[in-house]
């Protein structure tokens, strides 16, 4: 059985994140599905989501294409590893070749995880959403 790992914000669900979904599905036998906890989020990316942390996984859980969710309370991939047992691990491809995803590729040869970059959607991205919300929010109050 192979066994699919990708996390996200999935903060205001878009085409893009169901696209990867799906194109995960398509490659593993389980697809686990990390949510990005508000607390990580916050700390990582100085904000804090939209939609909080239980309605992102309710959303993530009626998905037919995901298995299992669970929260990722961590940015460490191997910490991941160790709790969820994965053998490939899916990624947006505008994170190949970054400093970070290099590592972790040498990171999991050794436990022989394989990592599966699939085409980011370029029409539609979570911060295009935040920042058109964050500008009729300011034209709304200003």
């Amino acid at each position: 059985m192979i066994i699919g790992y990708t996390t996200g914000v999935y903060d205001l669900f878009h085409i893009g994140h169901l696209n990867l979904l799906k194109e995960a599905k398509r490659n593993c036998d389980q697809l686990v599905v990390g949510v990005t906890t508000d607390e990580l989020c916050l700390s990582v990316k100085n904000k804090t989501p939209f939609i909080d942390f239980e309605e992102r996984v309710q959303i993530l859980e009626s998905l037919r294409c995901v298995d299992r969710v669970v929260p990722q309370d961590t940015m460490d991939k191997m910490e991941a590893w160790k709790i969820h047992q994965f053998n490939r691990m899916f990624v947006g491809d505008d994170w190949k070749g970054s400093k970070a995803w290099n590592k972790i590729e040498e990171d999991f040869k050794d436990v022989e995880v394989e990592v599966c970059y699939f085409a980011y959607t370029q029409k539609t991205s979570s911060s295009a959403l935040r920042k058109a919300l964050e500008k009729i929010n300011s034209e709304v109050v200003g």
